[in-house]
């Protein structure tokens, strides 16, 4: 069984930087990408940064320049460094891997969630 623990999450003001960082339980056998998803209140979840076993990142459009994604395949963890927050990134965020924790078995994995507020 495969555990993603988010943490970081905070209430930060507008212009505020944070970083978010996902932790899993075990050393995954191979990754094919790992990203960050958020929800906001009343909306879809949405994808906000990505980066694939290659190093290859994409981000959304609304956070391109601001976030920034990263790994340490040595803590089996992925990062998101959030700068010049602004309201509307306010919500869940959530880590994603999709990957093979053994040779045996594969899945998409999700964390529990972190909220980030930003007050306007």
């Amino acid at each position: 069984q495969v555990q993603l623990v988010e943490s970081g999450g905070n209430l930060v003001q507008p212009g505020g930087s944070l970083r978010l960082a996902c932790a899993a339980s075990r050393t995954f056998f191979s990754i094919n990408s790992l990203a960050w998803y958020r929800q906001a209140p009343g909306k879809q979840r949405e994808l906000v940064a990505m980066i694939t076993s290659a190093g290859i990142t994409n981000y959304a459009d609304s956070v391109k320049g601001r976030f920034t994604i990263s790994r340490d395949n040595a803590k089996n963890t992925v990062y998101l460094q959030m700068n010049s927050l602004k309201p509307e990134d306010t919500a869940v965020y959530y880590c994603n891997v999709d990957g093979h924790p053994t040779a045996y078995s594969g899945g998409i994995y999700w964390g529990q969630g972190t909220q980030v507020t930003v007050p306007s």
